[in-house]
């Protein structure tokens, strides 16, 4: 027996051509012409659409399924969260791994791929400069953390400002003034850049840098190369400016003035706390060396330029790769250069005068030269000398006996300039003749008074701005205190020419920005110094140093050492030594050292001879930005290890 179909699906079944087959879309029927045909299709598409009771068996595979899916998106988001979450970490830690100075990646990675990569020192050394700027503009620059600095155990008095640590850094590291900041955020209290000369010039052709690994040791014949002191200046005004409108000063000229004026509290070159920024100038290669007066107008034209920016300014004479330079320090026309630098100097558009240092050779080291320098040095009233400068002479390879490799042997023939461990000896002796000779001097030179600021004729009636960073009055700046308030200035400068007696440190302690050391003054009886006073004065080296026996030139001894880190009182000054009178002879010339300084134990040994700051170059170029941590580190070590040999 048979069931009779539908009318419904039997019409829909009639109606399943071949064409609608293969276009899988039964509404083209729509378009057939016969009416029956479209209500048929109709029907059965409602018949189609009718819903169906749910399935009790789908119903609870759906639900299993969903289940599954839901354990598997729980899972997936533990395994995305503990891995961002290990990511995260990762990088929190690896950025400040990374960004420390201390680890170990900058000296045993870093430096080693860029002279891999780079066969050409100089081209590493530009990719090097490019790469901390561009990291510095991102906050992922390699810094010193920890601040060990600030318990102030390696604090030195230099030209009336209190700096963290008697480290620096040489010109040559930034020639063109690109990273200050970045430097100084390694760890040196001293930076200086340059040198910088009055038109660019391009110095001598490549390749000018040669280096010698086995002796961690660097030839160069730069030439001088400079982008000029006009560009220099541009970008170290920037600077200025920069910081000015971060510390809520604006971007106008006036809050550029009130930074160098001091109101922000920092030295105006480098703009940190407890550190300072020297600047070097330089002649330029086509000025005649027999022209005298044009060589002093080359070196005047950049000290007008720079000044204003520069918390040091650095007289270059003793580049061995500029003919003619080393000649200019005879006297007679050291003398008139220097006279010519102190003088732009002073008329810097600020409330206080950058310091002058003369850059000297050690090349150049008879009796009759090194007295010739500290003589122009007196006489043209220079603050400083920095002794040391890359050297004409090729030194034996270390350690004694030592044969250096074919390819440093053929390039130790070529011309320059060579820098190394193997000159830190030769360094260490200078100093110690340069400070005899210049404190011989010294004594014979009465001393000449600061001459007071020049009050303005017309004297705001705002209120006063906040005391300006050390240093000493131009003396041809403006004022903008009330002339009552210069009066109590005149008085106060006065109060600090006393001899260090009693009255001499209560009054200092009102002046915290020029503070007498309580070490240095004779009458204390406290044994141990307190934080923010520097172990170190630059004018009472000679009381510092042990009387007579060892000498520093081979090993520190503890004695010494001690004197230079420990802050022990010294002992009363004799009647030969500069501090004995210093009512009647001129303060002390400030010496920096530069010249195969390596390690902590040779910066003591430098400081002991007499200087104020050991300053690295080729260190830095072979040990990476660590090598200032690590050398003060070094410093602190060989500090502890005197100190408990004095107990005992």
């Amino acid at each position: 027996m048979f069931t009779k179909r539908p009318p419904a699906l039997r019409s829909l079944r009639l109606l399943e051509t071949p064409s609608l087959k293969r276009s899988g879309n039964t509404r083209n029927v729509h378009h057939l012409s016969n009416p029956l045909r479209r209500t048929r299709i109709l029907t059965a598409s409602c018949v189609h659409r009718t819903p169906q009771a749910p399935s009790t068996t789908s119903r609870f595979a759906s639900t299993s399924r969903e289940i599954a899916t839901d354990a598997r998106s729980l899972g997936t988001r533990l395994k995305n969260l503990f891995l961002g979450s290990a990511i995260g970490i990762f990088l929190v830690i690896g950025y400040y791994y990374v960004t420390d100075t201390r680890a170990g990646i900058h000296q045993w990675v870093v430096v080693p791929s860029l002279r891999w990569i780079y066969d050409d020192a100089e081209e590493a050394h530009e990719v090097g400069t490019k790469a901390l700027k561009g990291l510095y503009d991102f906050g992922l620059h390699p810094r010193e953390r920890g601040n060990e600095d600030a318990v102030g155990d390696l604090q030195v008095e230099v030209f009336g400002h209190v700096i963290s640590n008697p480290i620096g850094t040489s010109a040559g590291i930034d020639k063109h003034a690109e990273i200050p900041s970045p430097l100084l955020a390694i760890g040196p209290a001293v930076i200086e850049v340059g040198g910088a000369t009055p038109h660019p010039q391009d110095g001598n052709p490549k390749p000018r840098v040669f280096r010698l690994p086995s002796q961690k040791a660097l030839i160069n014949r730069y030439g001088l190369n400079s982008e000029g002191a006009d560009s220099v200046a541009m970008r170290l005004r920037q600077r200025v400016r920069e910081y000015a409108y971060a510390i809520g000063f604006g971007l106008h000229e006036d809050a550029e003035q009130r930074v160098l004026d001091g109101e922000a509290g920092v030295p105006p070159g480098s703009l940190v706390e407890g550190k300072l920024m020297a600047v070097q100038v330089a002649k330029n290669k086509f000025t005649p060396d027999n022209d005298i007066e044009a060589v002093k107008k080359d070196y005047v034209y950049c000290v007008e330029a720079l000044a204003r920016y520069a918390d040091i300014i650095v007289v270059n004479v003793s580049s061995p790769n500029t003919p003619g330079l080393r000649g200019l320090q005879s006297v007679e026309p050291l003398t008139n250069i220097l006279t010519g630098v102190v003088e732009a100097a002073k008329k810097a558009n600020r409330k206080t005068t950058p310091a002058v240092m003369v850059k000297v050779s050690p090349d150049e080291d008879s009796d009759e030269q090194v007295s010739g320098i500290c003589d122009a040095v007196w006489e043209s009233g220079v603050d400083g000398v920095i002794v040391g400068n890359t050297t004409k002479r090729r030194p034996n390879p270390l350690p004694a006996g030592y044969t250096l490799p074919e390819r440093e042997a053929r390039l130790l023939l070529e011309q320059g300039g060579y820098s190394g461990p193997q000159l830190f000896e030769r360094t260490v002796s200078l100093v110690k003749r340069y400070r005899r000779m210049l404190d011989e001097r010294g004594r014979s030179k009465p001393a000449e008074p600061t001459p007071p600021p020049k009050p303005s004729p017309k004297p705001p009636t705002t209120a006063s701005t906040p005391k300006p960073v050390a240093g000493p009055p131009s003396g041809d700046a403006p004022e903008s205190t009330l002339p009552e308030k210069i009066e109590a200035t005149i008085e106060r400068d006065k109060a600090n020419l006393k001899d260090a007696t009693q009255e001499a440190t209560e009054a200092s302690k009102s002046q915290p920005l020029i503070r007498l050391p309580e070490r240095n003054n004779p009458f204390s009886s406290e044994s141990s110094p307190s934080h923010g006073v520097p172990a170190l004065s630059s004018s009472t080296h000679i009381d510092q140093l042990p009387a007579g026996g060892n000498s520093p030139a081979t090993s520190p001894s503890p004695s010494s050492s001690a004197s230079v880190a420990t802050s022990s009182p010294p002992a009363m000054p004799s009647a030969t030594s500069p501090a004995s009178s210093s009512s009647s002879s001129a303060p002390p010339k400030v010496i920096f050292a530069t010249g195969g300084i390596t390690n902590g134990k040779q910066a003591l040994e430098v400081l002991n001879a007499g200087a104020s700051v050991a300053m690295v170059y080729t260190a830095l170029v072979y040990g990476g930005v660590g090598t200032i941590s690590r050398i003060k580190g070094e410093m602190r070590d060989e500090i502890g290890k005197i100190k408990e040999g004095s107990l005992k």
